[in-house]
């Protein structure tokens, strides 16, 4: 039951978090809102509400570690597993807001959280409320000052969704998000109990693949329409969200305490790394893109990451 619930509750998640970013990319498009912005924010932010809705429902019903690590999970999995899935699918060429905004932005909200953490290995409201600010900052720089001479072409004026649409597509992806992230966290402790590992290994593995999959799905569908810069902003763009968002406001709700203390042993530290290596990938052995040989090697650790956490 609990491998069944588990399933069902991340089927809800995908469809939830697919439903809520078609409304909310339809209403950006109302605004004129430019694709590479949308991949940095709107996009990004559709695809960590699953993240958002488990960390929160996670921290409030006291499974903190299944808050952090599902973070912590989801930030290795998009880049050692869906980067190099979508790499290995098709190379991506690295625009220059790649080096001066995205990953630096990364970086920072990784280390950030790290420091956060290391001391007394707790997130509290305060904390909380500088990730969020710091979240603030980086959307208005995205949206004010964002080059727009890189912009694809605007999408067709029939993409656009019709408002009623719009609000339903808005409704029923809140309402499976809440749902999912129920029946997930009920799947994800008997699982690890029927297991015999500790929460933290479910929600590093898998419970952050599962919340993973939408950024998956929409950096594949970016890469088969020709929109290599919504792909590459979204998986990086996740990342920044799902600490800066998920985090911060999952912090502010309720302070979130780290139980097992393998999260800052191992996990924290491979998110800092994996997170570290994208960029002297993008300098071997072609500067500016990422291949087959990149989604390899990020393959290759993301393995080397996750088996030894059930032996």
């Amino acid at each position: 039951m609990a491998y069944i619930a588990v399933a069902v509750g991340i089927f809800l998640l995908i469809k939830g978090g697919d439903w809520l970013m078609r409304a909310a990319v339809a209403l950006s498009l109302r605004f004129s809102i430019p694709k590479i912005v949308i991949g940095m924010t709107v996009v990004s932010l559709a695809t960590s509400a699953p993240e958002l809705i488990v960390s929160i429902q996670s921290a409030l019903s006291g499974h903190p570690d299944l808050a952090l690590g599902n973070v912590v999970g989801s930030n290795i999995a998009n880049l050692g597993f869906v980067l190099a899935i979508i790499v290995m699918i098709s190379p991506i060429e690295v625009t220059q807001s790649f080096y001066k905004t995205d990953w630096p932005m990364m970086i920072l909200a990784s280390l950030l959280l790290y420091i956060f953490l290391v001391f007394d290995k707790k997130l509290v409201a305060f904390e909380g409320t500088v990730l969020f600010i710091l979240l603030l900052c980086f959307m208005v720089y995205l949206i004010k000052f964002q080059e727009r001479a890189i912009l694809d072409e605007t999408l067709e004026e029939d993409e656009i969704l019709v408002i009623s649409k719009t609000i339903t597509y808005f409704l029923l992806g809140g309402f499976s998000l809440w749902l999912g992230s129920e029946t997930l966290i009920k799947g994800a402790v008997s699982l690890a109990e029927n297991l015999g590992v500790s929460e933290r290994v479910i929600s590093v593995t898998i419970v952050s693949v599962g919340t993973s999959i939408p950024e998956l799905s929409a950096s594949i569908i970016a890469i088969i329409n020709k929109e290599k810069a919504i792909s590459m902003g979204n998986l990086i763009g996740s990342n920044i969200f799902n600490i800066l968002a998920v985090m911060g406001i999952t912090s502010i709700i309720h302070p979130v305490e780290i139980q097992d203390p393998g999260l800052l042993r191992n996990d924290i530290w491979w998110m800092l790394g994996i997170s570290f290596l994208i960029l002297p990938l993008v300098f071997f052995p072609k500067r500016d893109k990422l291949g087959l040989i990149h989604g390899l090697v990020l393959i290759t650790l993301y393995s080397i990451f996750i088996f030894p956490l059930f032996m």
